[in-house]
């Protein structure tokens, strides 16, 4: 069986670290791009940036731009920090996700109200190092 995948939420890309570094970011997504910030982003201690919202996307589609350099102070080690550069996707049932990676033999990690209540987010790479987060499509 696979993962019950129901769309794509977001890519999540960093840039440097400084205040700099974020209007030079929100200068290029915003007005190069012409993409609008999501006002709803959370305040992620430690982790600056916004979110760049995809136009006409239903769900909302976003670029996750994120203020980091190194370790960022969520990481628990180099490998599982959520500000890796990583595509997320949306599946049915955030626990038929995990039962399945088990099943597979795929190592995951989870970080758990990181961004809001109820907000569990599954990580892991493909074979490549690539690494990718799942949530649970809204209801």
């Amino acid at each position: 069986m696979a993962l019950k995948v129901t769309g794509l939420m977001h890519a999540g890309l960093r840039v440097g670290p400084s205040q700099e570094d974020l209007a030079k970011a929100e200068a290029f997504y915003n007005d190069l791009l012409g993409l609008n910030n999501d006002e709803n982003r959370p305040n992620i201690p430690g982790i600056p940036g916004f979110w760049a919202k995809l136009p006409g996307q239903e769900p909302q589609q976003q670029i996750h731009i994120m203020c980091a350099e190194g370790r960022s102070p969520v990481a628990r080690s180099d490998k599982q920090d959520p500000t890796r550069m990583h595509l997320a996707l949306l599946v049915e049932n955030i626990e038929e996700a995990r039962a399945e990676l088990q099943r597979h033999g795929v190592e995951f990690w989870v970080y758990e109200s990181l961004v809001g209540r109820n907000s569990d987010q599954v990580f892991f790479e493909d074979p490549f190092g690539n690494m990718f987060e799942l949530q649970q499509q809204p209801k």
